[in-house]
């Protein structure tokens, strides 16, 4: 593949951060956007699967939020539960949005999406092509991308790194990722199985080994994600079932029929120190990672992107880039207190000793017994107090 000498907006990483923004910008009629992945073809795993009433709305102008609705499987409840009691119930249906409801997708039909949007704008993804070095000079950065046809350089007048937690566009523009590493590893599994709550809830399940949740997937799938002191590297349809045994309901056991998919992984807390540094922005988990309670990883990622089209036109275009530092801003500001939002739920989750627990417990049936709370705790949740 042969790469352009020279482009507007360089968008380093296809996942549902890059496809959104290259899309976006596609549609609000910029040229030169080059969209750069370093893996072969896009991803085919599951991984983030939570879409919220805010990002099906930001999604909108695109033209895909019908066809995510279309792919995905609706739940309008979330309920926290110890075994087989009712902790807490938090309501979708009465958000002030058109989408009442949490939509489970998984990424890669998510993915899939977003990039038949960018393909019918006339957008393309070059990969495999791999940034290798980062350049900046006053009025441009210098890329140098491995290809099939060895490394090409080219010349992008701003630079966008969607490339993940282990960004190499943030380590090459020298940002700082501040945070740390929560003790326990995450185990997520995608599977059949027998589940007595059934598919027309999510459920976080509460146990002195640590949290569960299950959510519901399309085609009679589940997804659990739960936390584990030493997970296996390759958890199995044995680690599944007793997790589902130690961690479920009691009184009808759920049963684990085939495992489709499972990984184990570490995660971190962590937001860069700044999502712009002269050229070079952040976008999605290049520029904040944290725990997967609540489902807003993925969210918050598509929101950073979306936003950011209009400010980076207006610097393409104007020259101005008031814009580019209001965006960092409040992104930065947004993802600040997302960090911290998701990092109380699981230390809520995962406190341990029997009278904290039923501390908890008490607090849980207490506060969300009542109406306003719960819509509250909806709205957060689905990132709508972000406009």
């Amino acid at each position: 593949m042969v790469l352009p000498r020279d482009c507007e907006v360089l968008v380093v990483g296809a996942g549902p951060a890059g496809l959104s923004l290259a899309a976006e910008l596609e549609r609000q009629g910029a040229s030169g956007v080059l969209l750069v992945d370093r893996l072969a073809e896009g991803s085919n795993l599951s991984r983030a699967a939570v879409i919220h009433a805010r990002t099906l709305e930001v999604l909108e102008p695109l033209g895909v939020t019908a066809e995510l609705l279309r792919a995905g499987h609706a739940v309008q409840v979330f309920r926290m539960r110890e075994h087989d009691r009712l902790l807490a119930t938090i309501p979708f249906d009465r958000l002030p949005s058109a989408y009442r409801c949490v939509l489970m997708c998984p990424q890669d039909r998510t993915e899939q999406i977003l990039h038949q949007c960018l393909t019918a704008r006339g957008g393309t993804v070059a990969r495999p092509c791999r940034l290798v070095r980062l350049e900046q000079a006053p009025d441009q950065v210098l890329a140098d991308l491995e290809t099939d046809l060895g490394t090409q350089q080219v010349a992008a007048r701003y630079v966008v790194g969607c490339d993940g937690g282990h960004s190499f566009v943030r380590e090459a523009a020298g940002i700082d990722f501040v945070g740390g590493t929560y003790e326990e590893s995450f185990v997520l599994a995608d599977l059949h199985m027998d589940w007595p709550l059934g598919p027309d809830e999510a459920s976080l399940m509460l146990s002195p080994d640590g949290l569960m949740v299950v959510v519901p997937f399309p085609g009679g799938r589940y997804r659990i994600v739960a936390t584990m002191a030493d997970a296996p590297a390759e958890p199995d349809l044995a680690t599944a079932q007793a997790l589902l045994d130690r961690r479920g309901p009691q009184q009808q056991r759920a049963v684990a029929r085939d495992l489709v998919w499972s990984s184990r992984f570490r995660i971190h807390h962590r937001v860069a120190a700044t999502f712009r540094k002269d050229r070079v922005l952040l976008c999605g988990d290049a520029a904040h990672v944290h725990s997967p309670a609540g489902g807003q990883g993925m969210n918050t990622g598509i929101q950073d992107a979306v936003s950011l089209a209009r400010p980076l036109i207006a610097a393409l275009r104007q020259g101005d880039t008031a814009g580019l530092d209001a965006w960092a801003t409040a992104r930065r500001h947004n993802a600040q207190r997302l960090v911290a939002m998701t990092d109380r739920i699981t230390r809520i989750a995962t406190v341990r000793s029997t009278p904290a627990r039923l501390l908890r417990n008490l607090a849980l049936q207490t506060v969300t017994r009542l109406p306003p709370l719960q819509r509250r705790i909806a709205f957060r949740l689905a990132e709508l107090d972000l406009r």
